[in-house]
């Protein structure tokens, strides 16, 4: 009997500020371990959503993104699926205003954009290619809720898996399961350092990342 066809979309913001960024020592993480650990014995494929860091109030984010980035493409059953950064002027109230002077004070709002959007397009499209029997969402973000739900309604089983172990009800009335990520299951799921690549060079996990 053929093994089930399970495949793992991972916001890759989400699960940054919802588990990594707290947990520094997690950085390093080995995503297609991870499926595999979500997926015990199935035929796992991971696609992953994220944007490159471009500016940075510390410019080594850029470097250790990059090494990371490269570590992860060496994984044969993940494939990277890329949004980008906007950066626009936007007036934002300050916390405690001058008496005699503005509320508000003009800064430079940086976002990320594309990856929900992604992530939700592959979805759908990888359902109507009849290309997975299960699926695991590994995100908090309540936008996908309605792709979510109808992946789940017209394919097959929708599992989410919350970086933040918050209890959605817009996520979790549509999918199948919900469970939390679980900080020992990442834990076991690291990078080698050092790591060699298919290209013969070595990388290792950045100093900043433990």
């Amino acid at each position: 009997m053929a093994a089930c066809r399970v495949r793992v979309y991972i916001d890759g913001f989400n699960l940054y500020y919802g588990a990594l960024k707290p947990n520094p020592s997690l950085k390093w993480l080995d995503l297609q371990a991870l499926a595999f650990a979500l997926a015990p014995a199935a035929d796992v494929w991971v696609r992953y959503f994220t944007a490159k860091v471009k500016t940075s109030p510390k410019p080594s984010s850029q470097g250790r993104q990059r090494q990371y980035l490269a570590a992860i493409r060496s994984l044969p059953l993940v494939s990277i699926h890329y949004g980008h950064f906007t950066t626009h002027p936007t007036s934002m109230p300050m916390v405690s205003p001058p008496r005699n002077g503005p509320a508000t004070v003009e800064v430079f709002k940086t976002e990320e954009k594309g990856s929900d959007v992604n992530l939700a397009t592959f979805l759908l499209l990888d359902g109507f290619d009849s290309l997975y029997d299960e699926t695991v969402i590994i995100s908090d973000d309540s936008d996908l809720a309605e792709p979510m739900a109808q992946a789940n309604h017209r394919f097959d089983p929708v599992h989410i898996v919350s970086p933040r172990a918050l209890r959605l009800n817009a996520l979790i009335d549509g999918a199948a399961t919900w469970a939390p990520l679980s900080l020992a299951t990442l834990a076991s799921c690291q990078l080698p350092s050092p790591l060699l690549l298919p290209t013969g060079n070595t990388i290792y996990r950045p100093p900043e990342s433990t």
